[in-house]
């Protein structure tokens, strides 16, 4: 396994951690505030990060465009759409809708790039996505009762925004890919990224005050959860995501960074100290055979 696939890996135990960590914060201050006010502070550490280290000088203007982009469709739109399909659905549905981006950017990457996965990068993708669905599927047992197996509102409505952030998220990941493989700097286009994003937030917050606005006030305790979610998702998973799309192919990358799913079982179980079923489990015994492909 290269070392821009490993970085795949490692992102998605990065979003494995925050979907677990994010879930308290997001029912206290809704979907909508919690990401506008986790985004400011993930801004105020990049931003900080980069002009400590300088790298912000070899960051080529030229990709401000397609950068700020990816940021309003990836994380303006993407981001918020994933937390709203936490509040409605919990952390394991959302994160197996999330991990559709990747056969989404295998798509796109096909029809826009025309990058093409052949032989075992192919079969191991393929496997790696039947892994995640069946971690999805067959994720729960009738005796799991903890409240992030419970579903808010109409399933339909969970899983179709659900299946637009994946989108997002594929589309945002597509944007990026020519910026990456200039050589651009993962963390400076990080934090213009999450500026962009930022910025979006709290020009639309007037339009709809009510549907942003916090549901409780922002406490401490609250606040901690919000930053360490957003420092491990955003500050770390997604540069060392970047860092991936900068030398590794769009599919295998998306794929390795979609197996969140499988990862967050172990965490669910020592949170809810409910054991998920049995197919959980031979769901990530495929997203480990199809990664073994992958690196093979």
């Amino acid at each position: 396994m290269t070392i821009h696939e490993f970085s795949a890996l490692f992102a998605a135990a990065c979003w494995a951690i925050t979907a677990v960590l994010a879930a308290a914060p997001v029912a206290h201050l809704g979907a909508v505030a919690f990401t506008r006010i986790r985004m400011a502070m993930v801004f105020a550490m990049l931003t900080s990060f980069v002009a400590a280290t300088g790298a912000w000088r070899g960051f080529d203007t030229t990709m401000l465009a397609p950068v700020a982009l990816s940021g309003v469709v990836g994380i303006f739109l993407g981001d918020t759409a994933n937390f709203i399909t936490l509040a409605r659905l919990g952390p394991r549905r959302t994160s197996i809708l999330f991990a559709t981006n990747a056969p989404m950017t295998v798509a796109l990457g096909f029809l826009l790039l025309g990058e093409r996965l052949e032989g075992r990068d192919l079969a191991g993708a393929l496997v790696i996505f039947l892994g995640v669905l069946m971690a999805i599927v067959f994720g729960k047992r009738r005796a799991q009762l903890h409240s992030w197996e419970a579903v808010k509102g109409p399933l339909w409505i969970g899983i179709a925004v659900g299946l637009f952030s994946a989108l997002c998220q594929a589309g945002g990941t597509l944007i990026l890919r020519p910026v990456m493989a200039s050589g651009a700097d993962p963390a400076s286009v990080a934090a213009l990224r999450v500026g962009t994003a930022v910025a979006c937030f709290y020009l639309a917050y007037p339009l709809a005050p009510e549907w942003s606005a916090k549901r409780q006030p922002l406490t401490a305790g609250i606040a901690a959860m919000t930053a360490a979610s957003g420092l491990i998702a955003m500050g770390i998973g997604v540069t060392f995501l970047l860092f991936a799309l900068s030398g590794g192919k769009v599919g295998i990358i998306s794929t390795l960074s979609a197996t969140t799913p499988v990862l967050v079982l172990p965490l669910l179980w020592i949170m809810t100290r409910e054991r998920p079923a049995a197919g959980a489990f031979a769901g990530a015994g495929l997203v480990v055979l199809g990664t073994w492909l992958i690196s093979g």
